[in-house]
């Protein structure tokens, strides 16, 4: 009897073992995170659109770990916010896109200032849009390579600080030859820009890959934000169709975007990089823009089925794709319906770099993922994810505005601008409004809502800075331009 206990101890040690060795804290991937600009999940033929083209996410898409209810801010800023700081926007003072409220506190440390403390070589290639004066750069916020526009897109200009490099202000092809600062310089480009920045992206990946030195890189794109440009080969497709201009740059985008992503996995496979790299694809907010006109008559364009998009703070503001891969180690094809959402990103990658967040920083909110990610059937309690919209005019009271486009959602709950409920388990496109059918529902997520509230409201930090006098990325461009001129970007050999 004794040896078959022996045996049997035996194996429950060696399972717990086997286990443990199947753990992904501390495996310390590459990481790349793909985040484009207002596209939802309407925008993608696996998704249903049956206008798009998009081969290679589909099938990335098919190999991929699913978050099929993960969710973001409604708008850009606040999203990015609260991927690198762990926690909703407002706690770090963003509550616009711009008028000096898109600046991430300084009191916030993000998490690639973590990994670089842990080894990890951190880069940003696109949109930052979280402060243009200097202090909020991502070059002292984490980033070891920066290689950015200004603004919040690519030619914007705002009062205040928020606002991109002179040359980009253009209205006809201004995504086309940009200006772009390279960690210290500013640089001219040629080409469009996407293919440009998933070029400087490759570039740089490729030679930590050859260094054998652990990354996370941002690619994080302005596309497919308005205006709605493409290179006119992406265009004509659509034009041949009878769509109107704006739909032919839009999609003409994406699908710019799909190839682009296509050539990424392609150049991974190619340097035998998959298995020890964690790829992410997800969007900032949900999709803008809900028709077009098709031959002269205003026409729906496909929404996935959701009923609002980018900045509301309905199911379609905030709910996007997020696709997961790793070759051989997460597994295809699988769907996770946990309700997870952009704040878990921080102690995601934490634990997988097996980094230890200290206590000293700003109050975490997200969760981790590893577990989802290690079991997708594992156990994970409810939560109440808090929304806001922001962008209340400069100067006035935030309180006034307290209950105007906010949501709390739960796991089965969507309790909107205090007057509507959805039953989102039965009812993912919001379609009937069950608010007077459960008071008790809608009195413990007001109750939530107002404690959250109120201890939000004073990390607001940005709410009474005024206008700052210049445009620090146009005084950094007319300072280098009459020192040492705008020399021309190299495009790196991949």
């Amino acid at each position: 009897m004794k040896f078959y206990c022996v045996l049997f101890l035996l194996f429950i040690t060696c399972s717990l073992r086997s286990e443990d060795n199947n753990s992904l804290a501390g495996t310390r991937p590459n990481i790349i995170l793909v985040l484009t600009d207002d596209q939802g999940m309407g925008d993608l033929s696996c998704m249903g659109n049956k206008v798009l083209r998009t081969p290679h996410l589909d099938k990335f898409y098919s190999l991929s770990t699913r978050f099929t209810d993960f969710h973001v801010s409604p708008t850009c800023a606040p999203t990015r916010s609260a991927i690198f700081s762990g926690r909703h926007e407002f706690r770090n003072g963003v509550t616009h896109t711009i008028k000096e409220r898109e600046r991430m506190a300084l009191s916030t440390t993000t998490f690639p200032q973590l990994l670089q403390n842990a080894g990890y070589e951190t880069g940003i290639f696109g949109k930052w849009h979280l402060g243009d004066e200097d202090a909020y750069q991502p070059y002292n916020r984490g980033f070891s390579e920066t290689f950015i526009h200004g603004a919040g897109g690519i030619g914007q200009s705002y009062p205040g600080s928020c606002a991109d490099f002179p040359p980009n202000r253009i209205s006809d092809g201004r995504y086309f030859d940009n200006v772009i600062l390279h960690n210290d310089t500013i640089v001219k480009t040629q080409g469009f820009c996407t293919d440009v920045f998933f070029q400087a992206a490759l570039g740089w990946i490729k030679q930590k890959y050859q260094s054998k030195t652990p990354f996370f890189a941002y690619i994080t794109l302005n596309a497919p934000h308005g205006p709605m440009i493409a290179p006119a080969k992406y265009e004509k497709r659509f034009a041949d169709q009878g769509w109107e201009d704006r739909i032919q740059g839009r999609y003409g985008m994406i699908e710019n975007i799909d190839d682009n992503f296509g050539f990424l996995m392609t150049k991974l496979e190619e340097w035998g990089s998959l298995e020890n790299t964690l790829v992410i694809f997800m969007t900032d907010n949900g999709q803008a823009g809900k028709s077009g006109k098709l031959n002269g008559v205003q026409t729906p364009i496909f929404s996935a089925g959701f009923k609002t998009g980018k900045g509301t703070p309905h199911e379609g503001g905030t709910h996007v794709p997020s696709f997961w891969y790793w070759k051989n180690t997460l597994k295809s094809g699988v769907d996770i319906p946990s309700l997870t959402a952009h704040i878990d990103l921080y102690r995601t990658f934490c634990e997988l770099a097996g980094v230890k967040i200290p206590n000293h920083i700003q109050k975490i909110d997200g969760r981790t993922l590893v577990p989802l990610l290690e079991n997708p059937k594992a156990l994970w309690n409810d939560r109440k994810l808090f929304i806001h919209k922001g962008r209340w005019e400069k100067d006035t009271d935030p309180n006034a505005s307290k209950l105007e486009s906010f949501a709390v959602r739960t796991q089965r709950w969507r309790f909107v601008n205090n007057a509507e409920l959805y039953d989102i388990s039965n009812d993912p496109y919001e379609s009937t409004n069950v608010f007077d059918q459960y008071p008790e529902i809608v009195a413990e997520l007001r109750k939530a809502y107002d404690r959250w509230w109120e201890e939000t409201l004073p990390l607001m930090v940005n709410e009474n800075v005024p206008y700052a006098q210049e445009q620090p990325q146009a005084v950094r461009y007319q300072k280098q331009l009459e020192t040492k001129g705008i020399p021309n970007w190299i495009p790196p050999k991949l």
